[in-house]
């Protein structure tokens, strides 16, 4: 088990940080393309995938990050690949994909075919890889929320009658899953969680009600599951969550203000952090985090577009993070890029190059505040 010091894992998330996903090198993207026809082996895409995974830790370290993912190098989705992981969970090709704004996503689904929960998991394996590589960076693990499931996941008949009885198994599911990667040395943990969003304009609220569903009674049962996904982990491994608006080749689903849903989402949830999109006005101002209620929740800014390379003028973004500290203060405050630069394997519309350009002004700009702060 790894020893957690003050240097590292208890400072974060750092006042520099980052969501998680990074673009896939034209060499990665090749070996999965080859893979997928048949033409290489499982273990030669491994040892590709090692190898490129190799090279963005030790440049994600050269950037200045004390913070370290493997950028989902090993996944297609943010979400499906580990979902499909569970037990009582695969994945199917749907009629159609995600729609995002003007774009669908390749067709892709999952559902629940069985009882839902936890025995082994691929991704323990690629964290476990992860840490053995991080060297002095903290080893950070990004996997989606619990709410997830609920969310996407069709059901066969007779499975689960109840959103309450798959939430229970649901949640012993990650229970099971959080303690074994702690096992493992993780102690940064992050959910990724789009479910939210939903709620925070009236088309979304809306669409749950379509289903049946009283978007209010919806949220509760949303903070209760991932509350209690977490409620047994160790008391020195952080979890935080990246609260997204959708993220697919530049363009995004969700629109609204946390307004809808602050008191939930600022005074509600057990976690350490939390990673707000606040890159453009689609995510409204920063009223909300008045119901930020404890001094011991850190609360990431996405302020820096992930989406496009065009970098922000630094002076602005360091006056938004002045007006976020009217509602909460400074030293409870971080900054990141709002998104992950590639959600799905396709990745946004920048380049390599412009992606590194955004993870280093991220750290600039934070070095400049918090040594003013």
């Amino acid at each position: 088990m790894s020893v957690v010091t003050e240097k590292n894992v208890k400072r974060a998330p750092f006042k520099g940080d980052h969501v998680g996903s990074f673009l896939r090198p034209e060499r990665l993207k090749a070996a999965r393309n080859k893979r997928a026809k048949g033409e290489i082996t499982e273990q030669e895409l491994r040892q590709v995938e090692d190898e490129e995974i190799v090279k963005l830790v030790e440049k994600q370290k050269e950037s200045g990050l004390k913070a370290v993912t493997d950028g989902d190098f090993r996944r297609s989705w943010w979400h499906f690949d580990f979902l499909e992981g569970l037990d009582g969970v695969e994945g199917y090709e749907a009629e159609s994909g995600l729609k995002f704004d003007g774009v669908e996503t390749k067709a892709r689904g999952i559902k629940i075919t069985g009882k839902v929960g936890f025995t082994d998991h691929v991704m323990v394996e690629h964290f476990r890889f992860l840490k053995r590589i991080a060297g002095d960076a903290v080893a950070k693990l990004t996997i989606p929320s619990p709410n997830m499931l609920l969310f996407r996941a069709k059901r066969e008949e007779g499975i689960y009658e109840s959103d309450e009885a798959l939430v229970e198994d649901l949640v012993e599911a990650y229970q099971g899953f959080i303690e074994k990667i702690y096992e493992e040395g993780c102690r940064y943990l992050q959910l990724d969680d789009t479910s939210w969003a939903t709620f925070f304009s009236e088309e979304g609220r809306a669409s749950i009600e379509e289903k049946g569903q009283n978007p209010e009674k919806a949220a509760e049962l949303c903070a209760r599951t991932v509350n209690e996904s977490i409620a047994n982990r160790s008391e020195d491994m952080l979890v935080t969550m990246h609260i997204c608006r959708g993220n697919f080749r530049s363009t995004f689903m969700a629109s609204g203000s946390y307004e809808a849903l602050s008191e939930t989402i600022f005074g509600g949830l057990d976690v350490d952090g939390l990673f707000l999109e606040f890159d453009d006005e689609r995510s409204g101002g920063f009223e909300p985090l008045r119901h930020v209620n404890r001094t011991d929740l850190f609360v990431v800014l996405g302020l820096i577009t992930s989406k496009f390379g065009e970098l922000e003028d630094p002076e602005r973004v360091k006056a938004r993070i002045r007006e976020a500290s009217d509602y909460v203060p400074l030293e409870q405050l971080c900054l990141s890029p709002q998104c992950g630069f590639a959600s799905t394997e396709e990745g946004n519309e920048i380049t390599e190059d412009q992606q590194w350009e955004k993870v280093r002004h991220v750290l600039s700009i934070a070095e400049d505040v918090w040594q003013e702060g």
